[in-house]
């Protein structure tokens, strides 16, 4: 296909209530909405590095500059057959896997619809069905997570997860498992710690957790190794993971039992089946995380889901749970408690709400031949 024309919008979408994570504080999620298209047909892609560059080196507002000024520059008016072709025409840009994803969603967006085909079919799902898990941040007080975390039980969510930071940590935990023995839970930490806390990731054992997310520092792969050897509770690697290529050093050198893809972080949906392949070769199972995106970043991830090594309830939420409107349309909702259905229609099956756009936008970008 021949890109023909692209557009961007960087925007902002408020939160229904403050995301607390070990990262800190968000009232709203900034992300950049990419529309590829070529001759009559279109796709859409979205990656939300948020705000501030603090789960990655990427923000919203560095992102809409390398999509703008190079990324798009060099991909229209070019034939791309696949997303390899995609992601060689960008080989040259290092890093920046945010801003690269937008484009390489879009692009698999516009080529399942050009296929008439869901996408999910097209990446070689198994079931349009999938599992979902409840997430939680840091809330004001055990008891009200506790509460919420009896909730999720009773609306038959099969696993929790829990936001873990200095603060609220061990003693957060010990209250969770005394009120919860039997359910699936795992914390993540958001590379809160150091090696310097193994005792405490010592004790974590105890609590019979799923696995711990992300522990130590965002782009570090060996000190993962060294913390997986002292601790039988599995190690899931999350930001560390930004490219096949960390991946398979992650796995050479045990450094994980589990991966968590995020299309975002590592670049788009071909290198995030790149690294689907990589981990279900070497027995690790995945899971699928995502950034808070709206429905139609959220359905890209769920397309993802349907993969075969993804072995783990993913981060798919309604969108009712985060935002009073959502950005992309139809919104996310639930097609039975604590599952999701891949939409049936040809592409990822979402696309912006005009209305939502205008109203969240803070930048756009169009360019043509």
């Amino acid at each position: 296909m021949r890109i023909e024309g692209i557009e961007l919008v960087r925007v902002a979408m408020p939160l229904v209530y403050p995301f607390r994570t070990a990262f800190g504080d968000d009232d709203s999620i900034e992300t950049v909405l990419v529309r590829l298209s070529s001759g009559d047909a279109f796709g859409w892609g979205e990656s939300a590095p948020w705000k501030y560059p603090a789960y990655s080196p990427e923000c919203g507002a560095t992102q809409f500059i390398m999509a703008r000024d190079f990324i798009a520059p060099l991909l229209l008016g070019h034939d791309l057959d696949s997303g390899k072709a995609l992601q060689a025409r960008l080989g040259g840009i290092k890093g920046n896997p945010f801003a690269k994803a937008g484009f390489d969603l879009a692009w698999w967006d516009l080529h399942a619809r050009q296929q008439g085909q869901p996408l999910w079919r097209v990446l070689g799902g198994k079931d349009p069905v999938v599992d979902v898990g409840a997430d939680f941040g840091i809330m004001e007080s055990i008891d009200a997570l506790l509460e919420t975390i009896g909730n999720a039980n009773q609306q038959g969510y099969k696993r929790i997860k829990l936001k873990y930071r200095p603060g609220w940590d061990l003693d957060m935990i010990d209250a969770v498992r005394k009120a919860f023995p039997d359910t699936t839970i795992h914390i993540d930490c958001n590379s809160a710690y150091t090696l310097d806390d193994l005792e405490m990731f010592k004790k974590l054992d105890r609590y019979r957790l799923a696995m711990i997310e992300q522990p130590l520092a965002h782009d570090d792969l060996i000190d993962h190794a060294t913390l997986q050897g002292h601790i039988a509770t599995p190690v899931c690697l999350d930001e560390s993971i930004t490219s096949p290529d960390k991946a398979r050093k992650a796995i050479r050198i045990k450094a994980c039992g589990w991966v968590n893809i995020k299309p975002g972080r590592v670049g788009g949906i071909t290198p995030a089946l790149a690294i689907h392949n990589l981990c279900e070769d070497a027995g690790i199972p995945c899971w699928i995380g995502g950034m808070l995106e709206s429905a139609v970043g959220a359905s890209h991830c769920l397309a993802l889901a349907t993969l075969p090594n993804i072995r783990y309830p993913s981060d798919i939420f309604p969108s009712a749970r985060f935002y009073r409107q959502d950005v992309g349309m139809p919104p996310m909702q639930h097609s039975a408690p604590s599952q999701f259905e891949a939409a049936a229609a040809p592409g990822v099956g979402a696309q912006p709400d005009p209305e939502a756009l205008d109203r969240c936008a803070i930048e756009r970008a169009v360019l043509r031949v």
